[in-house]
C-alpha cells in the first residue's frame, strides 16, 4: 500500500508540475550589453521589450499565458554572454531568447542555444551569414545596408577614394570587407583600412592616416555605442569634413553625440521619422509608458519590439511553445510594426525597407532616400 501511495503521490506531483508549466508564464530571455560597448543603446532595447510584453499581456497574453522578461547583462562580449546565456537557458529556463548583441556575444551564446534547443531571434544589425537552425534574424545585413551609402557617395558626393575605419572584431571587419568589395565593384578605390580593438578609444593615429591618405569619403563600422561616440568626436575634433558614412550608428546614439553627429550618413531599417500609422502608434505608446525616461527608439531597439511580436505570432501559429513547432512557424509568420511588415522568410533573415538618412543638427535623421523590400541575399542557403 505504501508503494502504491508513493506512486500516486509522484504521479500527482508530476501532473501538477506539468499543469503549472502549461499555465505559467512564457519566459523570454534578453541578454544584452547593459555594461561595455553596448551600454549606450541597451536601455532602449530593454524599453522596447518591456513595451511589447506589456501590450501583449494587456491583450490576454499568448495562448492564454502571460509573457515574462528575464534580463541579463552580457557585458557586450563573449565571456559575459556565455554566463548570461547559460543562466537564462539552464537556470531561468526561458522559452526563447530575443535580443540585440555584439557579434562576439552572439557567437558565444549560439552553442548554448543549440544545447538548450530553444528559439533565438537576433534583433541586431550585423555582418551576416550567421547560420543556425535555432537562429532567426529580423535586422539588416551588409547586402541591405551598405549599397545605399556607397552609391550616394559615388554618384551624389563625387567620392572616388574611400578610407575605412572599424572595430577589430567580427562586425567591424565583416561590414568593411563587404563595403570594400562593393566600393571596388562600383569603380571607386579604398585607400586605407584600419582597425582598433573593440574596447579602444584613442583613434588619433588612424585619423592622422585618414587625413594624409587623400580620401574623399570615410566609412566606419565600430562596435555600437561607446566606440561610435569616441570615434565621431575625434573625427570632428580633427576637422574631418569629407562625407562620412557610419555603418553602426543608431538614431539614439547619434542624438547622444550632439553636434558632432550632424551630417553623418546612415543606412537603416528604422528611423523615428517613418510616416505610418503603425510607427505613430508605437511612438505614442512608448512615450506614454516611459515619459521622461524614454530612450530614443532606434534601429537596434525597434527590431526587439517586433521580435517579441514575431515570437508571439509563431507560438500562436504553432499552438505551443514547443521549439520544433515554433521554429517551423517563425519562417512563415509576419508582423506589421513600426518598420512595416517584417517576415524572416529568406533563409531565416528578413527582406526590409531601408532608409538612407542624414543626421541633422538636432540629432534627428532626415530621410534622403527609401528602398523598399531590399533582399538580404544568400545568407544561409543550407538551412
Amino acid at each position: 500500500m505504501k508503494n502504491k501511495a508513493l506512486i500516486l503521490a509522484f504521479a500527482s506531483a508530476a501532473l501538477t508540475s506539468a499543469a503549472f508549466a502549461a499555465d505559467g508564464p512564457i519566459k523570454i530571455g534578453v541578454p544584452v550589453g547593459l555594461s561595455g560597448a553596448n551600454s549606450v543603446v541597451a536601455p532602449s532595447v530593454v524599453q522596447s521589450a518591456e513595451l511589447a510584453v506589456a501590450e501583449i499581456n494587456a491583450a490576454g497574453g499568448v495562448l492564454g499565458r502571460q509573457l515574462e522578461l528575464e534580463i541579463a547583462d552580457d557585458a557586450s562580449g563573449a565571456a559575459g554572454a556565455q554566463k548570461a546565456f547559460d543562466s537564462l537557458v539552464f537556470q531561468k529556463e526561458v522559452n526563447a531568447v530575443i535580443t540585440m548583441e555584439t557579434s562576439a556575444a552572439r557567437n558565444a551564446g549560439l552553442p548554448i542555444i543549440t544545447k538548450g534547443d530553444i528559439p533565438y531571434i537576433y534583433t541586431s544589425f550585423y555582418e551576416g551569414k550567421s547560420c543556425n537552425a535555432n537562429l532567426f534574424v529580423n535586422a539588416w545585413v551588409p547586402e541591405q545596408q551598405v549599397p545605399p551609402i556607397v552609391d550616394n557617395f559615388i554618384k551624389m558626393q563625387g567620392a572616388k577614394k574611400f578610407f575605412l575605419i572599424g572595430s577589430d572584431y567580427a562586425f567591424g571587419r565583416g561590414m568593411l570587407e563587404f563595403a570594400k568589395a562593393y566600393i571596388e565593384k562600383s569603380g571607386a578605390s579604398v585607400v586605407g583600412e584600419e582597425y582598433l580593438p573593440m574596447e579602444g578609444s584613442d583613434w588619433t593615429a588612424i585619423i592622422s592616416n585618414l587625413k594624409s591618405s587623400g580620401a574623399n569619403a570615410v566609412i566606419t563600422s565600430t562596435a555600437g555605442g561607446a566606440p561610435n561616440v569616441t570615434l565621431t568626436k575625434q573625427l570632428r575634433g580633427a576637422g574631418v569634413t569629407i562625407p562620412y558614412g557610419n555603418l553602426a550608428v543608431d538614431e539614439g546614439t547619434a542624438k547622444s553625440m550632439g553636434a558632432d553627429a550632424a551630417g553623418i550618413f546612415i543606412s537603416a531599417s528604422y528611423v523615428t521619422g517613418i510616416a505610418s500609422d503603425a510607427n505613430n502608434a508605437f511612438l505614442a505608446a512608448i512615450e506614454k509608458k516611459f515619459g521622461a525616461e524614454l530612450r530614443t527608439p532606434n534601429d537596434l531597439s525597434v527590431p526587439e519590439y517586433e521580435g517579441i511580436y514575431l515570437y508571439k505570432a509563431a507560438v500562436e501559429k504553432a499552438g505551443t511553445t514547443d521549439t520544433a513547432a515554433v521554429l517551423a512557424a517563425l519562417a512563415e509568420v509576419s508582423f506589421t510594426g513600426p518598420r512595416g511588415a517584417v517576415s524572416m522568410k529568406k533563409q531565416h533573415h528578413a527582406p526590409l525597407t531601408m532608409y538612407l538618412g542624414q543626421v541633422k543638427a538636432d540629432g534627428s535623421v532626415g530621410v534622403v532616400d527609401t528602398f523598399e523590400g531590399v533582399d538580404p541575399g544568400e545568407q544561409c542557403p543550407n538551412l
